[in-house]
């Protein structure tokens, strides 16, 4: 089954009303696919992606420090000394000082600065490439059945992701884990991205992507998950 089978597959299936996005990493900038205009910040070329765009972004097109640094573009070193202490989170509201930011980073995830120099987004039902994560943003049943197709012939669970950066939490986690993961986002991406209180946001390993779409079509036929 291709790529983009998968993809309507998974949208049919779940009746999705926000379009999965295929996220890539490479270490060289794609040939066949055109460079984002503009600048803007991860979170926002995940929305743009949602809404039909196919495009790929260097360091040069991130807006966001945290999104260059979490997606492995930039090394925290290269960022002046208030943005490597947290301090500038404090008076915004993140944290109230700065140990609870050195804390809270110790627990989020990065890609490691200096391998890749573009990240290519595109609609799933669109993508030309192979992912490495597809994000999706979903509404609270549907992210329970994401999650229970992960376990249904595996009995894994889903990684869990509190209030980190999106770009973290929601794309550089499932590349570094190869696992599933859930969360609610940040409260900037929240904002940045409109999303609406309701939704949460689930992220898919692209290596998992064939069996979790195959198992929601097997749940479909199981007692709990007819559809009425």
């Amino acid at each position: 089954m291709d790529l983009n089978r998968l993809g309507d597959n998974l949208n049919q299936l779940l009746k999705l009303e926000n379009e999965p996005v295929a996220i890539k990493w490479s270490v060289n900038e794609p040939q066949n696919i055109q460079k984002e205009e503009g600048k803007s910040r991860f979170c926002g070329k995940l929305e743009k992606a949602m809404k039909g765009e196919i495009f790929y972004s260097t360091l040069e097109e991130e807006e966001c420090m945290g999104g260059a640094r979490y997606s492995g573009l930039k090394n925290m070193s290269e960022y002046p000394a208030n943005v490597q202490s947290g301090a500038f989170m404090v008076p915004r509201g993140l944290y109230k000082d700065i140990p609870a930011v050195q804390r809270s980073r110790k627990n989020e995830t990065y890609i490691e600065p200096g391998i890749f120099s573009a990240i290519t987004f595109a609609p799933l039902n669109k993508a030309e490439f192979e992912p490495d994560v597809i994000f999706i943003l979903c509404n609270a049943k549907q992210g329970m059945e994401l999650l229970h197709a992960n376990a249904y012939d595996s009995g894994s669970h889903g990684l869990g992701a509190d209030a980190a950066p999106i770009c973290s939490s929601m794309a550089a986690s499932p590349y570094m884990s190869g696992k599933v993961t859930y969360g609610f986002g940040d409260v900037a991406a929240r904002q940045n991205m409109n999303i609406n209180p309701g939704e949460i946001m689930v992220s898919i390993p692209g290596s998992e992507l064939s069996r979790i779409v195959s198992n929601l079509s097997q749940m479909r036929t199981k007692v709990l998950f007819k559809e009425e």
